[in-house]
């Protein structure tokens, strides 16, 4: 570490190198943080959840119940144990609550004030955060949304992706093509144009919703050999349904997951499946999975529910690196927090769990190596010799 700090000081290396080296040793210590509570509010199991990325302390979270709570995640208290609390929640008792399942929630990316929602009651609802009142309404026949700046996709049970205006409340333009109920759709974090849609047909496909006519490719598993694809299976992201995509932070890359119990990182750019093996991911939901990608590491994860674990593969690896278990049901969601690099899960046994790097214990310097090398050397964990030594390649 020492030797990190003090080549960042002298001006030897990038600021960044240390910061994703750090970053990479946080992300590899996560483990389940028994001195932090999430409030447990809901009755029934946590389907999605999203922090904001202005401040990074508040999170949505949706259940099956239909509520969706607001936490504080700052530790107020500044003692070593702490619950993180519900501030804000829209319970069953309020006339404005969703009648059934809440699938989706996220925060406008520009302000707190505002945040959306998705459920099985067939509407999309746009929220005021500190009246907790609905401002704006769509029925749209959907569970599953993505919001960029005003402009909200929204895939439907019918084989349709739908572009609304959350300022003017009406729907400005449908994309088709899919063949079956859409299960994910995801803005790219890199072009504001380009979204990514997966469907019950087991097609990935990416648009260019600046365009009238059809999606720009479908992503295609076997890379365009058809000798390797039965009929059913040409042009087609996963041999079963797809119920997760989620892009890098970089939008260079695009993660799916399938109910092939196969999960496939693609170009963005160009939709070549890159064939990284992660082996069997399982998954068995038959509604959208929510997984997340780090950020600021060198490597980056991926963080999959799996079972009533969350499975750690490193992304362009496809090595599984440890098992996150603490849940007694099945994991529906995670979301990383980049601020921290920490994560958070939730399940059907209604709880939401905190996943938190291990402090770095106090290493001892060897005094006379340091002083024959001018102090620049020191104990460097492996996580940051890989971190190190992937970002000189």
């Amino acid at each position: 570490m020492l030797s990190f700090l003090y080549a960042r000081q002298s001006g030897l290396d990038d600021p960044v190198r240390l910061r994703r080296a750090e970053s990479t040793r946080r992300v590899l210590s996560l483990e389940l943080n028994h001195n932090r509570d999430v409030d447990r509010i809901h009755g029934n199991g946590i389907n999605t959840l999203d922090t904001e990325v202005i401040d990074g302390r508040y999170m949505l979270s949706g259940g099956s119940d239909g509520v969706i709570v607001i936490y504080d995640l700052e530790n107020n208290s500044k003692k070593p144990q702490y619950t993180c609390k519900a501030i804000c929640t829209v319970g069953r008792s309020s006339r404005h609550v969703h009648k059934f399942s809440v699938e989706t929630v996220q925060w406008y990316p520009h302000d707190t004030g505002m945040f959306v929602s998705s459920s099985f009651d067939k509407t999309m609802k746009v929220w005021d955060t500190e009246t907790l009142k609905v401002v704006s309404e769509l029925l749209c026949y959907s569970s599953h949304s993505a919001l960029l700046c005003s402009v909200l996709a929204v895939g439907t049970k019918d084989p349709k992706v739908q572009l609304c205006d959350l300022k003017s409340g009406s729907r400005i333009h449908i994309l088709q093509g899919h063949r079956g109920e859409i299960l994910s759709v995801r803005w790219s974090p890199r072009y504001d144009h380009i979204l990514a849609t997966a469907s019950t047909d087991s097609r990935v496909r990416i648009w260019d919703v600046r365009r009238a006519s059809g999606s720009l490719f479908t992503l295609d598993q076997h890379n365009g050999d058809k000798s390797k694809a039965s009929s059913e299976a040409v042009n087609t992201a996963h041999n079963g349904r797809v119920n997760g995509l989620c892009f890098t932070a970089d939008g260079l890359h695009l993660l799916s997951t399938g109910t092939d119990d196969r999960m496939r990182l693609w170009n963005s750019g160009t939709g070549e499946n890159t064939l990284v093996n992660y082996g069997k991911v399982v998954n068995e939901s038959r509604k959208g999975l929510k997984f997340t990608v780090s950020r600021g590491c060198s490597p980056e994860f991926v963080f999959v529910p799996c079972g009533s674990s969350v499975a750690v593969y490193g992304l362009h690896s496809g090595e599984l690196i440890t098992m996150l278990r603490g849940h007694y049901n099945n994991v529906d969601c995670c979301e990383f927090h980049p601020d921290y690099q920490e994560l958070y899960s939730g399940g059907k046994d209604c709880n939401i769990l905190a996943w938190v790097p291990v402090l770095r214990q106090p290493g001892i310097e060897d005094d006379e190596t340091n002083s024959k090398r001018g102090g620049t050397q020191a104990a460097i964990n492996p996580a940051f010799e890989d971190a190190w030594s992937s970002d000189e390649d």
